[in-house]
């Protein structure tokens, strides 16, 4: 057992922290604590007062002012405490010194007011609080351990019982029976008579050098410097038909190995273990009773089922809520200044998009489905609402927190996230409509070439360059997972806007993230091979989109060949001009559409230490616009212009003509789909 000022480690002994008598607690003024286990949060809480306002520290009261408790995960054996330096502690300095936080018996603490602005809380435990502890043997099941030859229940009448707190378990004796489960049937101190059994048991720590176990009476279990003693009474041979005050009968007793029957006499009826024996019972009556009672009966069942399918809605409600770090996002609120993130209730987001309705879908990515929604405000504004695919429950604590850096977010290319609910199954989040469509639809589908001129597409590849460099240079950078034509939306004057990110994790100390779904064709074949996710592999899936604002061709043929590949190809042979697009395949163009294919080309290098970091490309990008010919006039005809105006057209015919250039350059290709699969 390895005891710290900042932890404990019971990894190599059979004892695991009490999910239920331990609670994680925080005293303090802005303090925000986590418990961290194997460098990942698992849980938290946030204590706040104010300089001005004592009088909201209640005795008794540990609620989040000045006192925070959470629950702790079950199965938990080690762990170390961290703490938030992020908070600004100038107007609490002089009243509120120190912060604290330790694993501590729920039943042993009790708040005092005096805690949050004094050293009261060390000082009252000497430094170590109490907490409980529960043990188990081994970490098999007892479906498992019953086939072993090591198996140490071994008493005649002894049974298995599954640890409730992790791996493991523990042995009691039968019912009916006391003694010691653990020892051989021959023995007579195993398992005899009444049921004294070794039950799992609380530790009560109170410092490293002196524990002691508490077991149900009459066992006596005590652990002093590691040294254990067990004493159980000796087993007695009980015949309870002998002793009627303790176990009752008023019927005919009959004696029987391991407890004994009590029964009516013949022709009487009654539970003879918890009464006298009736002579006659009327069936009349009863039959009256039950006639009387069945439509009540049915009425109040009526009843009882509604309510008890409204309260298991809202506990559902509030499950989902816990489990996706719903309180440590209300606590982490209420200490942010001028935010306008909201958290919207379940039935607000069932009314807004209808029940979830396929009518109300408009867009489908790696990460959720995006609904159209309606009534989330006063003035009925559109909203995009996304459902995510899937939430990690160990990534609660990054999850709320990436929600809350987004919130803040205010760049004019990236979609404005406005809220959230976290009442679903998974969670669902609020981001600004953006009226026009994406950039796939402009590449693929508009029938009108005036509006896809080589400027507008330099346009939005540089704004959508720059929102995804700034996402990469928060403090907290936060990958986005899914780079695609489809996650980039289009506004007014042709405003590029990245959508689609949200449902994924910040990125993480190492430098990667192994949880995320992108999309076939755009996919860092790097991720393919090693599950990390990088802020290289939004460069790799941005290379891939350039390949789309050069050919008009989609990532994956009908034969499922790559286009990132068949392009690199003919670069290598000198011949990739056969296959950019002819509306723009100018003579005026050509030093420009070179410098962007080199581009994408460095952007689509198999390495991520040889691509180039998303601000580079923004710089890049920018460059090459300055340089595009304006004399053209287009540009000065962008506000007139508009996506919605054109009809779709079969995307097929911009990557599987009948151009047998192309189809040379894909019976060389290196990439397909097989391989990303």
């Amino acid at each position: 057992m390895d005891v710290t000022a900042w932890g404990l480690d019971l990894r190599d002994t059979p004892y695991r922290l009490s999910d239920f008598g331990n609670k994680f607690t925080a005293v303090g003024c802005e303090t925000l604590a986590y418990l961290e286990v194997d460098g990942k949060l698992t849980t938290g809480c946030v204590a706040t007062c104010q300089a001005d306002d004592l009088v909201g520290l209640t005795d008794g009261v540990c609620s989040g002012i000045g006192c925070c408790q959470t629950a702790i995960p079950k199965g938990l054996q080690y762990y170390q405490v961290t703490f938030d330096s992020g908070f600004n502690t100038t107007e609490i300095y002089n009243m509120s010194r120190c912060s604290y936080a330790a694993l501590v018996e729920a039943s042993s603490f009790n708040f005092s007011a005096n805690y949050s602005t004094s050293s009261a809380f060390n000082d009252y435990f000497g430094g170590q609080a109490p907490l409980l502890m529960d043990w188990a043997i081994g970490n098999e099941t007892c479906e498992v351990a019953r086939e072993k030859s090591n198996h140490t229940c071994i008493s005649r009448n002894s049974e298995c019982v599954n640890s409730h707190n992790g791996p493991g378990y523990i042995c009691n004796c039968s019912k009916g029976f006391h003694g010691n489960p653990y020892l051989k049937p021959e023995d007579p101190d195993s398992c005899q008579g009444a049921t004294y059994g070794i039950s799992q048991s609380a530790i009560n720590i109170h410092s490293p050098l002196s524990s002691s176990f508490f077991l149900p009476s009459p066992l006596s279990l005590r652990l002093q410097s590691s040294n254990c003693q067990l004493h159980l009474p000796r087993p007695l041979h009980i015949d309870e038909c002998k002793e009627p005050n303790k176990y009752p009968c008023y019927g005919k007793c009959r004696n029987k190995y391991g407890g004994y029957h009590c029964t009516c006499p013949f022709g009487t009826r009654g539970n003879a273990y918890s009464g006298p024996c009736d002579r006659g019972l009327a069936i009349g009556i009863c039959a009256s009773l039950l006639v009387a009672l069945t439509s009540l009966l049915g009425i109040e069942w009526i009843k009882y089922k509604q309510r008890i399918k409204r309260q298991d809605i809202m506990r559902k409600r509030g499950e989902y809520f816990h489990l996706h770090g719903g309180q440590l996002l209300t606590d982490m609120m209420s200490i942010e200044n001028n935010i306008s993130f909201k958290l919207y209730d379940r039935d607000e987001i069932e009314l807004a998009t209808k029940g979830f309705d396929k009518t109300s879908i408009i867009g489908e990515g790696g990460q959720g489905t995006v609904f159209k929604g309606y009534n989330l405000d006063q003035v009925n504004n559109l909203v995009a609402i996304k459902k995510c695919k899937g939430f990690d429950e160990n990534s609660r604590t990054e999850f709320t927190q990436e929600l809350l850096i987004l919130s803040r977010v205010n760049h004019e290319n990236i979609v404005k996230l406005i809220g959230c609910c976290l009442q679903f199954e998974v969670p669902v989040l609020v981001y600004e409509f953006v009226p026009n469509k994406t950039l796939h639809y402009l590449i693929h589908s508009q029938n009108d070439p005036s509006i896809r001129t080589l400027e507008i597409r330099l346009k939005v590849a540089a704004e959508s360059a720059e929102a995804f460099s700034y996402l990469h240079s928060l403090d907290h950078p936060i990958l986005h997972g899914d780079v695609k034509s489809m996650n980039i939306l289009l506004s007014n004057n042709f405003i590029a806007k990245i959508s689609d990110f949200g449902c994924s994790k910040i990125r993480a100390a190492d430098g990667h993230d192994d949880v995320v779904k992108g999309t076939i064709g755009y996919l860092d074949p790097e991720y393919l091979l090693k599950f990390e996710l990088t802020d290289k592999s939004d460069v790799y899936s941005f290379g891939v989109v350039l390949l789309e604002l050069l050919t008009r061709r989609t990532p994956l043929s009908k034969q499922k060949v790559s286009l990132a590949s068949v392009f690199q190809e003919a670069m290598k042979e000198g011949q990739f001009l056969e296959l950019i697009d002819t509306e723009i395949l100018h003579e005026d163009n050509m030093r420009l559409i070179n410098d962007l294919a080199r581009l994408a080309c460095q952007c689509l290098a198999m390495t991520s230490e040889s691509r180039p970091t998303m601000s580079m490309i923004a710089e890049e990008l920018r460059r090459i616009e300055k340089q595009v010919q304006h004399h053209r006039g287009v540009l000065t005809s962008i506000s007139s212009l508009s996506l919605s105006a054109s009809s779709a057209t079969d995307v097929s015919e911009h990557f599987t003509g009948d151009t047998n250039d192309y189809d040379s350059h894909r019976r060389v290709a290196a990439m397909s789909i097989e391989f990303a699969r």
